[in-house]
């Protein structure tokens, strides 16, 4: 009997066996069951988003549409309100000259609070990185935007965005307000600096910053869809839709009055090419277009954005956007959160009212004001975006890339842009005599002007603070004056008098002066100028020194101003816009190591009277057209004085030149070897000689051929 009920039991051991290796995927699960689609990285991102979506209440939902700034954010509020995006506004920083390892702490420290809510989605964090990392402290300061504009050269702009996407990540954050496509077509627009050009195709080439920012859409991949490839990317930002270039006047935030044709032709044309280059989002403008708000007009945000074009990503409101539909701002904000969500604004960068724009829009939605659809479709582009960063796998940021903010690498860059961006206006009161290039070797130079040695004022706006600074203290770099000191000879005495009185300059004797004047830095509203004239003391500068002594004067600015009253007596004129944190770059092509090739983007106009006007407009006479820029090549040696200067064997230069002349003419009757080995040695010679002076060390090395 138990030996019958032992083999009893075998056998039932044995369907078990069989039974748990037919079924068992579906009797105890395959482990995965229990994660959720969106959890699941092998899931589609669609399939990933609709999941999400389908698990959320309507307060977790209108919590992803909120971005606030960083000031009005604690881990606490992140998890009850369900934040689904933090920014640091201009100037807003974790402390005084933070480092990266401090932005990559707050960062985290925000990021777990949203990680502690029951679907743990991530946060995403935003900042206005428009010419380089700019809010941050060592990190590299390129030229803004219409300085890029001069240089006509995507492939430039787009490393540009590589190395802007390298050190915005090294400090925690993934979205980036940039790039500005704004079309300025008046310079008394105080944003003009943060467009490329008055020409729309000029913009439209630029956009290819996109592409650096973001990384390549892979081959095969639907294009107009957003697209971020790997953690050293950032979901990129096109801005400000649409229109704001061409506002009345040029006055910030103001009315833009033009035809569906003017509109779409100017204006609309880098959107195109933003969104097939794959944009993950765009920021809607503060300005109006013939009197409607860009921020309540839903015919251009949902219609031809979303519906003509076919957008994929998400809408950002710009800062308190929808407190500014009414006039004054904040009236009703019942009615602005309703306009403007109902015009088809994805996430709204509020950035302090949490509460009020929670109440309000749980309001609008229960009251069927808003449908639950509308609130999805936002919801779904923020999503979309959010995993195609890789938040979901990889929330949390880490010290890895600390490095790479301002990184030698990226200051070269930053550099070659420099001095493709600077325009040669003048070159010398006669053209047959050039001031430029500059001799590195002189007696004694003059520098002098209020930007000459102001790091501040050569960053411009949107450095360190929302309004820019003044003076070398706030970050690192190289001022002009720097730059100039380290690029002469060594025997070349550099004075520096930012304002030089007229007896000085009596006193004293300089080969040569350089001047630097231009604008104080400004940003948005507080830019907007209907006279555009250079600050002080900038004329009195100009006058005395250049009426003293040949000089090259270097306008430091966002935007053309008023030069034609001085352009007599200036010998040569340069426009560096607003140039960053490396003076090198101007400093490359003053003394002729590479060669003027900027070309303006935009037109100089001789009188504010005449504005606005741009390229083909039917009153267009300008003191320089757009696209002009004079070009200069590279400097081989040079010195102040025309004689020998002190090195007698470039003397013996003519005499063998002459003596291989006759050579040459003696052939025949010589054998080649007595004909050419002395010419061929004593070539060795003065090669070797030359290109070990001291104005040659560090200089590209030139080639003689022998004869």
């Amino acid at each position: 009997m138990k030996r019958f009920v032992g083999r009893v039991r075998i056998q039932w051991v044995w369907v078990m066996v069989v039974m748990l290796w037919c079924f068992g995927g579906a009797i105890l699960g395959t482990g995965n069951e229990n994660i959720a689609k969106y959890k699941d990285p092998k899931q589609p991102v669609g399939v990933r988003v609709k999941d999400l979506i389908g698990r959320m209440t309507l307060q977790e939902k209108i919590g992803q549409m909120i971005q606030i700034d960083r000031i009005a954010a604690t881990p606490h509020l992140m998890t009850k309100s369900f934040i689904g995006s933090l920014l640091s506004g201009g100037g807003s920083t974790p402390r005084p000259r933070a480092s990266a390892a401090d932005w990559v702490n707050m960062v985290n420290d925000f990021q777990k609070g949203c990680l502690s809510t029951r679907l743990g989605i991530p946060m995403i964090y935003g900042i206005d990185a428009v010419h380089g990392h700019n809010n941050v402290y060592n990190a590299t300061i390129f030229p803004h935007n219409i300085g890029l504009g001069a240089t006509r050269d995507p492939e430039l702009v787009r490393r540009i965005g590589d190395a802007t996407a390298i050190e915005v990540r090294a400090t925690g954050i993934q979205y980036a307000f940039a790039p500005c496509i704004a079309v300025c077509r008046d310079p008394r627009w105080g944003r003009c600096y943060e467009s490329y050009s008055e020409d729309p195709k000029v913009v439209q080439e630029m956009t290819d910053i996109i592409l650096g920012l973001q990384g390549d859409i892979p081959s095969g991949s639907r294009k107009g869809v957003p697209y971020v490839i790997g953690k050293n990317k950032v979901a990129a930002c096109a801005k400000h839709f649409v229109g704001d270039g061409g506002t009345t006047r040029g006055i910030n935030e103001n009315n833009t009055l033009t035809d569906v044709h003017g509109l779409l032709s100017i204006h609309m044309p880098a959107y195109y090419d933003s969104i097939i280059k794959g944009v993950s989002t765009v920021m809607v403008s503060y300005s109006s277009w013939n009197g409607k708000k860009m921020h309540e007009n839903r015919e251009m945000i949902t219609g031809f954005l979303k519906g003509t074009l076919k957008f994929k990503g998400f809408v950002i409101s710009d800062w308190a956007g929808l407190d500014r539909i009414t006039s004054p701002p904040h009236a009703n904000y019942t009615y602005s959160v309703l306009a403007g969500v109902q015009a088809g604004i994805d996430m709204i960068m509020l950035p302090y009212n949490v509460t009020e724009f929670v109440n309000d829009l749980t309001y609008l939605v229960k009251n069927k004001f808003i449908s639950m659809d509308r609130i999805d479709d936002a919801v779904e582009r923020i999503l979309l975006i959010k995993f195609n960063l890789g938040l979901f796998e990889n929330p949390m940021a880490d010290l890895s890339l600390v490095n790479e903010i301002g990184s030698q690498a990226h200051r070269n860059i930053a550099r070659e842009a420099v001095r493709k961006s600077l325009v040669l206006l003048k070159n010398g009161k006669r053209e047959s005599e050039p001031l430029l290039p500059l001799p590195k070797k002189a007696s004694k130079i003059l520098v002098a002007g209020s930007h000459a040695d102001n790091l501040g004022y050569q960053c411009g706006g949107w450095t360190i603070a929302w309004q820019g600074f003044r003076g070398n203290n706030e970050t690192s770099g190289t001022t002009i004056l720097d730059a100039i000191k380290s690029s002469v000879d060594k025997k070349t005495e550099v004075i520096y008098s930012e304002n030089p009185d007229t007896q000085y300059l009596k006193s004293n004797h300089f080969d040569y002066a350089i001047v630097a004047v231009g604008e104080h830095p400004y940003t948005e509203t507080v830019g907007d100028s209907q006279t555009l004239t250079m600050a002080d003391p900038g004329p009195d500068v100009i006058n005395n020194v250049c009426g003293s002594f040949k000089c090259v004067v270097v306008v430091i600015s966002g935007r053309p101003i008023v030069i034609e009253p001085y352009m007599s007596v200036i010998d040569a004129l340069v426009a560096a816009w607003l140039p960053g944190t490396e003076g090198q770059g101007v400093t490359d092509v003053l003394f002729g190591d590479y060669g003027f090739t900027g070309k303006l983007p935009r037109t100089w106009f001789r009188s504010v009277d005449q504005l606005p006007m741009n390229v083909g407009d039917s009153h267009y006479d300008p003191l320089f057209p757009f696209g002009f820029g004079l070009t200069t090549k590279t400097m081989v040696a040079r010195s102040v004085s025309a004689g020998i200067d002190g090195r007698p064997y470039i003397a013996f230069v003519v005499i063998f030149l002459f003596a291989g002349l006759y050579f040459q003419v003696k052939r025949r009757k010589l054998s080649r070897s007595q004909a050419s080995v002395w010419p061929s040695w004593f070539c060795s010679f003065l090669l070797n000689r030359f290109q070990n002076s001291p104005t040659q060390r560090g200089r590209r090395q030139v080639q003689l051929q022998t004869l």
